[in-house]
């Protein structure tokens, strides 16, 4: 339920130098040091019992009434919770908290497309050691392939996911007679459609966003980034590639995507109006709608997300973020108590309640959760829909592990393709270009 879970960061560099290893940047002589050494259950519940402070960094509001909870549960225990900053401002500062080795977190909120660089730098824990590596059946695919760096390490739990579908309007479509698209080839055919009866109105906006076009090429099948430690192999010419690219140049050639940027006054309005018609984005999306744009209501629907093949049944995952326990904080056994409470425990439900989409396959499989009528969409119950999209989310999509400064420069690179002559194709090469000379300048072994 964030406002903008896949905004670019910009200005964040790799902390420590990775020419020399990586070694120790986790490391502290004020007791947060990452020994890495098993931690039993009863280890935790000792610690539980003791009490203590904990300070968790997170923008996620839902975790309010967690905080209020857990406290309630485990009297001895304080959680404070600190709104550092959403996304980018809140990876500043607890960077700079690093690197002072000074004010660091317990626990922070970190979206999954980040947390790689902070784990090959070690920077945060390898949750292993407290057993993470057990809950893996608890959360849905996606989520948990994004929180496994290094190997078999675990850097995270995940907090929520955005299975991606298609939020179409609903009044709309009906109006011009245009049936929901399946596939991506009628998602075209109903832009032209739609865009021929009403010029004013578009099928969806989009003037060039990272996470958008990662989350695509994923559901394409595209695997443009290889990594394995400092080694990584980056290549926007694999046939998924191709198979976006193809798609979605007819609709920027065709003029058939609404110039109007994503979160902006004018973007609610067009979702309000009818000129912007569908989304294709996570299963995060209803609270936005609902609370943004209110006179749409009862107008919008939920469907699968279109097909590149007709019949096929692929997704991927759009924003999402996991609580992680960063090498410097001091208490560890009380920290990863609320993770797991949080983010597998008692507290997912109470999220679920407050409007969080659970990355975990309990609340996803539920009757409860797949059962409850969304009012904004007439009823509808598109919680079976996130459900069926998060169970077909293929597991083996990786991230950069300087993804945060890759799509700080996509618009310098693939953005050109919405604001002049460049293919889609000519601007993902630039982008790979751009991204292979960071990573060697910052110490990677990049092959392209």
């Amino acid at each position: 339920m964030r406002k903008n879970p896949r905004r670019a960061l910009r200005g964040l560099g790799l902390v420590c130098v990775l020419a020399l290893g990586a070694t120790a940047c986790g490391g502290s002589d004020d007791g947060g040091s990452d020994d890495q050494k098993a931690v039993s259950q009863s280890d935790v519940q000792a610690a539980l019992k003791k009490g203590g402070t904990v300070t968790v960094w997170a923008w996620e509001p839902t975790l309010k009434q967690v905080v209020a909870d857990f406290e309630k549960e485990h009297p001895n225990v304080k959680v404070k919770l600190v709104n550092a900053g959403t996304g980018n401002d809140q990876y500043t500062a607890l960077q700079n908290a690093i690197s002072a080795k000074k004010g660091v977190p317990d626990v922070a909120q970190v979206e999954y497309y980040a947390l790689g660089q902070y784990a090959l730098t070690k920077e945060l824990t390898d949750l292993k050691a407290y057993g993470a590596d057990k809950l893996a059946s608890t959360f849905s695919p996606g989520p948990w392939n994004s929180v496994k760096a290094g190997g078999d390490g675990v850097y995270g739990l995940p907090m929520d996911s955005g299975p991606m579908a298609l939020f179409y309007n609903k009044t709309l479509f009906d109006k011009y007679k245009i049936a929901v698209p399946t596939t991506w080839d009628e998602y075209v055919d109903a832009a032209e459609k739609l865009h021929k009866a009403d010029p004013k109105a578009y099928i969806t906006n989009d003037v060039g966003d990272a996470g958008f076009t990662t989350s695509m090429l994923w559901q394409a099948g595209s695997r443009p980034y290889t990594v394995d430690g400092t080694k990584v192999k980056i290549d926007f010419s694999d046939q998924g590639a191709k198979t976006f690219t193809a798609t979605w140049q007819k609709l920027l050639d065709k003029k058939l995507l609404s110039p109007v940027a994503s979160w902006s006054d004018d973007w609610y309005k067009g979702l309000g109006d009818g000129s912007i018609a569908t989304l294709a984005t996570g299963a995060w999306m209803p609270a936005n709608l609902a609370s943004g744009v209110k006179n749409a209501s009862g107008d919008w629907r939920v469907a699968p997300l279109p097909q590149w093949t007709a019949g096929g049944k692929a997704s991927a995952e759009n924003g999402g973020s996991s609580l992680a326990m960063p090498a410097l904080g001091k208490n560890k056994a009380l920290a990863y108590a609320f993770m797991e409470y949080a983010d597998a425990g008692a507290g997912v439900q109470t999220r679920v309640d407050n409007g969080a989409f659970p990355a975990t396959t309990a609340q996803l499989n539920s009757t409860a959760f797949q059962d409850t009528k969304f009012p904004y969409f007439g009823g509808q119950q598109a919680n079976k829909i996130f459900a069926e999209s998060a169970a077909n989310v293929a597991d083996d999509w990786s991230y950069l592990p300087y993804q945060v400064y890759a799509n700080s420069i996509f618009n310098n690179t693939v953005g050109k393709a919405y604001i002049s002559g460049t293919t889609l194709t000519d601007g993902l090469a630039s982008w790979q270009a751009a991204s292979v000379k960071y990573g060697n300048e910052q110490g990677f072994t990049v092959e392209k």
